[in-house]
């Protein structure tokens, strides 16, 4: 199998996950090698996830919340976030 770049980009999910086939894998991993814009375009791809999670993942930062709002509503729009994260 011979991948094109365009076909690059509709496996980067499935690699991602580990499930590409080995033939697939192979045929991905070759063209990796080979081409730099798509070397680049993948390492592009896993900064942006790695940063949008760690966005989400990173608690808030109290200095942010100017000192007038009261303590209360911090309380009650984090436990609104957590609701929509757990889905309760």
């Amino acid at each position: 199998m011979k991948m094109k770049c365009r076909d690059f980009t509709q496996f980067i999910l499935e690699y991602q996950a580990g499930e590409l086939s080995a033939e697939t894998r192979l045929a991905f991993e070759q063209h990796l090698r080979k081409c730099r814009n798509c070397d680049h375009y993948l390492h592009g791809y896993e900064l942006t996830v790695l940063l949008e999670k760690a966005a989400f993942a990173a608690p808030p930062d109290d200095h942010l919340v100017p000192a007038e709002v009261p303590e209360e509503l911090v309380q009650a729009i984090l436990a609104a976030q957590r609701r929509e994260t757990t889905g309760s």
